[in-house]
């Protein structure tokens, strides 16, 4: 039994006699590849990229103390707004002139050109957590890569303290033409407020409470000193009814022995009770009240009648002074309860000519109170919007004042701008590296494709196997001493030739890798 052959020793057997048979193709193919990836490499200019690191502290100790004090915009929202929108046409114009990148441009296109192109390839990209962005540029020139960097992470720290200083201003300068507006409007409503007081005085603004509620308000105190009034009303007769019933004078037995001032001390019981009815009075009214001057009149009258007493110039009565001290008592609450009564009645009267008043106004009230309640409430609504305004100024302003102090946002360059000391991926040496693979592959490559196209059989078999024919015959070759000598020169120069390309390759690849900087 005969063993089947291994297809990958096949494979393998074709692939070597393939490359033998077009070696000089493949060299070929593998020099041309060679010389064309070392022109290629050798035009296409490398990249160097500059990156900066830029942090932007928003939690400050400010930050808490004026928390209440002012308001205080999201300064993180801010700064990734900021740094979104920082490559933009009129901050790349500005970069591009500033002084610090010193570009230089033969026209106007080839300004418009470097202004397009910085704006595809300068990068700001923003960490995933915290405020840490980075800014970063490719270019040709390592030193124009870092310019343009240092020139954006300037532009990103001045952006972002003057826009914060620039929008507080604003706000000021907005919420003060707002209260201009709005003085003015409280100015006119305090007028109109003053001239419908004047036109209704004595109408208008006495009481808090509207037509009907104060009707309501004055009918149940009128109806309460009226039933106050007759309780008092009772109070005296049962006090008239008893002094009536009651013997003023004691026995004579137990009479002391001096009964001469008993007159004089039942008056002064009186105009006691009196001055502490007066002292009552005095604490709920002023001294032009009715009842207030009532009372003064008795406590004169009281007074007088004692003058008269002690000078013996009283009015005469019947019999003695009265003795018995239950006397004297029910005589003194009398007194009071007589004046407790009449001030009750001024009161009554007072408060039925408010109420009739009213009533008699009942068809000119209404409608002043609610011209007046209207009026009231423009004029409560305009003075609040007006403190409001007032109180968001300041807020305002000291919000100007604690960005002038730079502590609310710090940016902090982190890692200054600097270049990288290799250029960025895929290098030179990278693609040179690429090429020398790309050449030997490519000449292998062209090699076996030959060999599909124009292939060769080296025994019968296989041409028996490929045609599907039988062979019939055979001729072997036999090579002359000549022959031998010819392959064996062939050999050599096909040698000297890959030599030749190591070498080519080799040389390339040191001054690649002597001269990684070259432009």
């Amino acid at each position: 039994m005969v063993n089947a052959p291994n297809p990958m020793l096949v494979r393998a057997e074709w692939a070597m006699k393939a490359l033998k048979r077009w070696r000089w193709v493949a060299l070929a193919v593998a020099w041309a590849l060679a010389l064309i990836c070392a022109v290629v490499i050798f035009v296409v200019p490398q990249r160097f990229e500059a990156s900066s690191r830029v942090y932007v502290d928003t939690q400050t100790v400010l930050k808490p103390m004026m928390k209440e004090l002012t308001y205080q915009p999201d300064i993180e929202q801010q700064v990734r707004m900021l740094a979104r929108t920082l490559i933009s046409r009129p901050n790349i114009e500005r970069l591009v002139d500033s002084p610090q990148v010193e570009a230089k441009f033969r026209s106007g296109d080839e300004r418009e050109r470097t202004i397009a192109r910085l704006m595809e390839q300068v990068k700001i990209q923003a960490a995933e957590r915290g405020n840490l962005f980075t800014i970063s540029y490719r270019d040709r020139s390592p030193e124009t890569a870092l310019k343009i960097v240092q020139g954006t992470v300037s532009m990103f720290v001045d952006s972002g303290e003057s826009g914060k200083k620039q929008g507080s201003l604003e706000a000021v300068h907005f919420i003060d033409e707002q209260i201009k507006t709005n003085e003015a409007k409280l100015i006119e409503a305090e007028n109109r407020l003053k001239d419908f007081k004047v036109r209704n005085f004595g109408v208008s603004g006495v009481s808090n409470q509207d037509y009907f509620a104060r009707m309501s308000t004055l009918s149940d105190e009128v109806s309460k000193l009226r039933n106050d009034l007759a309780a008092a009303e009772h109070g005296r007769d049962a006090y008239r009814k008893e002094l009536s019933s009651e013997d003023p004078q004691l026995p004579h037995e137990s009479l002391p022995g001096a009964a001469m001032p008993a007159a004089t001390l039942e008056i002064d019981n009186r105009i006691e009770a009196q001055r502490r009815q007066l002292d009552e009075l005095l604490r709920r009214y002023t001294d032009a009240h009715p009842d207030v001057v009532q009372a003064r009149r008795l406590v004169g009258q009281l007074e007088e009648q004692k003058r008269q007493e002690l000078a013996g110039r009283g009015p005469k009565r019947e019999g003695t002074a009265a003795t018995s001290p239950v006397y004297q008592r029910i005589r003194v609450s009398l007194a009071e309860s007589e004046a407790q009564v009449a001030s009750l009645r001024s009161q009554l009267a007072a408060q039925s000519a408010r109420l009739a008043q009213i009533r008699a106004m009942a068809s000119k009230l209404p409608q002043v109170e609610a011209e007046f309640a209207q009026l009231n409430r423009d004029y409560e609504v305009l003075r609040k919007n007006y403190d409001q305004l007032v109180a968001r100024r300041e807020s305002a302003t000291l919000g100007v004042k604690l960005d002038e102090s730079k502590q609310l946002a710090d940016f902090r360059v982190v890692e200054p701008p600097r270049v990288a000391s290799a250029p960025v991926f895929p290098g030179r040496i990278h693609l040179a590296l690429f090429a020398v693979i790309l050449s030997i592959v490519g000449g292998v490559a062209a090699a076996l494709g030959l060999d599909l196209v124009r292939p060769t059989f080296s025994d019968a078999q296989a041409l028996e196997q490929a045609t599907g024919r039988p062979v019939l015959g055979g001729i072997s070759l036999s090579k002359s001493d000549a022959s031998r000598r010819r392959d064996r020169v062939a050999i050599r120069r096909f040698a000297g030739a890959c030599a030749l390309l190591v070498c080519f390759q080799v040389a390339w690849l040191v001054w690649i890798v002597a001269a990684p900087t070259a432009t």
